[in-house]
């Protein structure tokens, strides 16, 4: 069966240079597979050059054993470890499958079908690679020499239609009562940064707060692979763009942050900051754009904050920590923080507003999920209460 394996490695390879060269009759390739098997294997016994075909056939089409995984809409997550281990997330948890590929020669063939179609490729040279499938589902790639169990392949699925705050209260992500304070929050142009640990859902929240986002207003989001939906109509999606294999042609997060103020947003949604360009998002929250919204890996909410002073550090333009520290109390509003339980759920733990305290930036913790049960406490006045009054007193003033 090796043997056969090998041939139908060699028909596929005779099929792409024959598309290559444009030698293609142009019928169904499963008919013009058929026909390269019996020209080029008639020896083999029937059933033998069916199976050859079938072979060629997905090798040339398809990925192979993770077709029926990407096709159960349970799967969020799709991770290979080498060819032997395919791992899965569904509902928040992570499970071994029973699916493997036959060699790591198999699994670098699916790699190569996806990358392929998008104008990307791994090798020796650029063995790392991030890339986006046409459906909006996140891929990254991992190689060997790096990849020292067989190359890495990881499939964050993506949904076509993205969750509300109705639906993260319906599945237990945050109450009734904080997710009409938090749509408030956002109506009323509070700065929002979302906080949590890898898989926490922060890009889910976010999106989900994004939807607050009154109609009319113009929205650009930035994305590195873009996965936000948002629903208003006036929306600019931008995505950044790694370097080509001539090290050229890369468009950082920070660029587009720095283009997208010259695009007349209302709004700003950065789809995470880890980066020089916390700076220009502090920035720009300084000047004018107020309401952005974007997410932060952390592991609490006063975690957050210290990230964001230590990314906008990173910009390297000289200026006194004092200095940014100022810029990010100014800055931001509200930190929002998710964590993922054991059991897999996601709930959001922590709500702060950011207060101004000695030094730099406080924090004035108004909701915290302990022991199970919600915690609350009203904004202090000014700042947040302020802008909350000021929603209210215009929303009375068009009733009436």
């Amino acid at each position: 069966m090796d043997a056969l394996e090998d041939l139908a490695e060699a028909l596929r390879r005779r099929l792409i240079e024959r598309a290559r060269v444009g030698d293609r009759a142009g019928g169904p390739l499963d008919e013009e597979v058929r026909e390269l098997v019996a020209r080029e294997a008639a020896a083999l016994p029937e059933p033998e050059r069916a199976e050859l075909a079938a072979r060629v056939v997905r090798l040339a089409t398809g990925l192979g054993p993770l077709e029926p995984l990407l096709a159960d809409p349970a799967v969020d997550e799709v991770m290979v470890n080498g060819p032997r281990e395919v791992y899965v997330e569904r509902a928040g948890r992570i499970e071994r499958t029973g699916v493997s590929f036959g060699s790591e020669s198999e699994l670098s063939h699916s790699i190569e079908r996806i990358l392929a179609p998008l104008g990307r490729r791994v090798d020796e040279a650029s063995p790392l690679c991030d890339a986006r499938l046409p459906d909006g589902s996140r891929v990254n790639v991992v190689i060997p020499p790096l990849a020292l169990s067989g190359s890495c392949l990881t499939i964050r699925r993506f949904r076509a239609r993205g969750f509300s705050l109705d639906d993260l209260v319906e599945n237990g992500t945050l109450p009734r009562g904080l997710a009409d304070f938090l749509a408030g929050c956002v109506a009323a142009r509070a700065a929002i940064l979302v906080s949590g640990g890898t898989g926490s859902g922060k890009t889910t929240t976010l999106g989900a707060l994004s939807a607050a986002i009154p109609e009319g207003e113009r929205i650009v989001t930035i994305e590195d692979a873009a996965e936000l939906r948002l629903r208003q109509r006036h929306v600019v999606r931008l995505e950044s763009r790694p370097a080509n294999v001539e090290g050229r042609g890369e468009v950082t997060i920070r660029q587009l942050v720095r283009n997208a103020l010259r695009m007349r947003p209302d709004r700003i949604v950065v789809g995470e900051v880890r980066g020089a360009e916390a700076l220009d998002m502090l920035m720009a929250l300084n000047t004018g754009h107020e309401g952005s919204l974007t997410t932060v890996h952390a592991n609490s909410p006063e975690d957050a904050l210290r990230r964001v002073e230590a990314l906008a550090l990173m910009a390297g333009v000289g200026l006194p920590h004092a200095a940014v520290r100022e810029q990010v109390t100014s800055a931001l509003n509200l930190v929002v923080h998710q964590a993922r339980s054991p059991d897999g759920s996601r709930r959001i733990e922590s709500v702060v507003e950011v207060v101004r305290a000695p030094g730099g930036p406080g924090t004035r913790e108004l909701y915290r999920l302990r022991a199970g049960r919600p915690l609350w406490r009203p904004p202090a006045a000014g700042g947040l209460a302020g802008r909350l009054d000021a929603l209210r007193a215009g929303s009375a003033t068009a009733v009436a």
